[in-house]
């Protein structure tokens, strides 16, 4: 075996991934959220870029834009550091305040608690144990230290501890400060004046078989009859097994924001992209002004071309997204008319490569443009990724992953509560309709829908 280098010349492609490349990949990605962050964060960092004014009565701003900028101001620019504000950008959001701007935070469940604690009358001491206790309770409002645990910490008493803790358990809401589901079910029966000795020896000592429908269990161990532990059932299931979720966990709310609207117009749907969801940038004439008076070879205008080469390519890569998105939500709207038309049971199988080749564009960037992405339509709001899913054969071709789980839903709405319908037959009602599906394929389907088994949606 012969061994030697060799020096040869050949040529290839490869992509080069350019800075600019990789931001507008990012950019096509974020969703309404990530892309309102994201362009927040360029405006402050990139003085070159600003939004679009609502007007265009800017004529005082122009006159004052005319002076000359001292030597001194144009270090400062450099910097970063200028902030005079006869030389600020200009704001031209011009809006009226609303009140839903003056909202007050949300309350957390830590806030509520402390707030009612402050209302008894009782000494410092128990204030510090009251405080201690309501810092062990977790978001779904259960308690996470042992009474031992707060004793031996702040050097009290357990008997005060206790005291303390069924204190903070009459508190709103019902159940908190329970150390397990069986306490928190118990205090909010208490509190109802709900219970009896059959609700609570069930909730006390039969959860397990509570949770798996198995009435006749329980009925042979306390005595009560089938009916009188349905009854007692139906209102254990009304009760809150996490009393601390219906207060905010202290993180911001984030609401669904479509970008795309989908209106019905003489039996056509017309695709448009809402504008306004984005805020609309442009590069700031004040400082085009600024880079012909400090002219072409100082380190100013080599800094001010920077920034303004990279607002252009911000703003074209928000374009570009703008135009991928939308093409993509028309393709989607052209290929699922039947589901505008009728609803979820006329749900296609669609796959990202289908819309890609419609598109002309690769199946990443098709998963990029659709992924956090909302269209408002007659149907509703949906995220663009529902209408991409998977399928099984039926007489007319392959059907959708969604419808299939439309009809699961409507036969078990419609089934006979007492004898519910078991996952084989809800094969054969779906075989009945053309549908070729397997009985774990049902089952994935029930489970991915919330949907308990027929064992444990039986009422007696």
């Amino acid at each position: 075996m012969k061994l030697n280098y060799n020096l040869t010349v050949e040529q290839k492609q490869q992509l080069s991934m350019t800075p600019e490349l990789i931001q507008a990949i990012k950019i096509l990605q974020f969703n309404y959220h990530e892309l309102s962050s994201y362009i927040e964060e360029e405006l402050t960092a990139n003085p070159v870029l600003e939004k679009q004014p609502v007007t265009s009565d800017d004529e005082n701003y122009e006159d004052n834009k005319q002076k000359e900028i001292p030597d001194e101001i144009k270090e400062k620019i450099i910097e970063g550091q200028y902030d005079d504000i006869s030389y600020k950008q200009y704001n031209s959001d011009k809006k009226e305040f609303t009140l839903e701007e003056f909202a007050t935070a949300d309350i957390t469940l830590f806030d509520e608690l402390n707030t009612q604690l402050s209302y008894l009358n009782i000494n410092q001491e128990e204030n510090l144990i009251g405080r201690y206790i309501i810092e062990g309770i977790d978001k779904n409002g259960y308690l996470t230290v042992s009474s031992e645990e707060v004793s031996n910490k702040l050097n009290v008493e357990l008997e005060e501890v206790e005291k303390i803790l069924k204190l903070i358990q009459s508190f709103d809401p019902s159940g908190v400060g329970a150390r397990n589901l069986s306490e928190c079910l118990l205090i909010q029966l208490k509190q109802c004046c709900l219970s009896n000795d059959y609700a609570i020896d069930i909730v006390t000592n039969h959860l397990e078989d509570l949770a798996n429908n198995k009435l006749s269990n329980i009925s042979k161990e306390t005595g009560a009859t089938i009916e009188e532990i349905q009854d007692i059932t139906d209102l254990i299931k009304t009760l809150e097994p996490k009393p601390g979720r219906a207060y905010s966990s202290g993180d911001a709310t984030r609401y669904i924001v479509p970008e795309i609207r989908v209106e019905e117009v003489d039996g056509e749907y017309i695709v448009t992209l809402l504008d306004d969801s984005v805020p609309k940038l442009m590069v700031s004439s004040y400082y085009r002004k600024v880079s012909k008076q400090v002219g072409k070879d100082s380190e100013v205008s080599t800094y001010l071309n920077d920034r303004y080469n990279s607002a252009m390519w911000l703003i074209k890569s928000i374009e570009q997204r703008k135009g991928t998105i939308l093409s993509v939500a028309k393709t989607i709207v052209d290929y699922q008319k039947g589901f505008f038309d009728e609803g979820t049971k006329y749900l296609k199988t669609m796959t990202l490569k289908e819309v890609a080749v419609k598109v002309g564009v690769h199946e990443s960037t098709v998963s990029r443009a659709i992924n956090g992405k909302y269209m408002q339509s007659p149907r509703g709001c949906f995220e663009l990724k529902y209408f991409f899913t998977s399928g099984v054969y039926s007489n007319d071709g392959k059907i959708s992953s969604n419808s299939i789980k439309y009809f699961i839903k409507e036969f078990i709405e419609k089934e006979d509560v007492k004898k519910p319908l078991s996952d084989q037959k809800i094969v054969d009602l779906l075989n009945e309709k053309g549908i070729d599906i397997k009985r774990r394929t049902v089952a994935k389907y029930r489970e991915e829908l919330n949907i308990l088994s027929s064992s444990k949606r039986r009422r007696y």
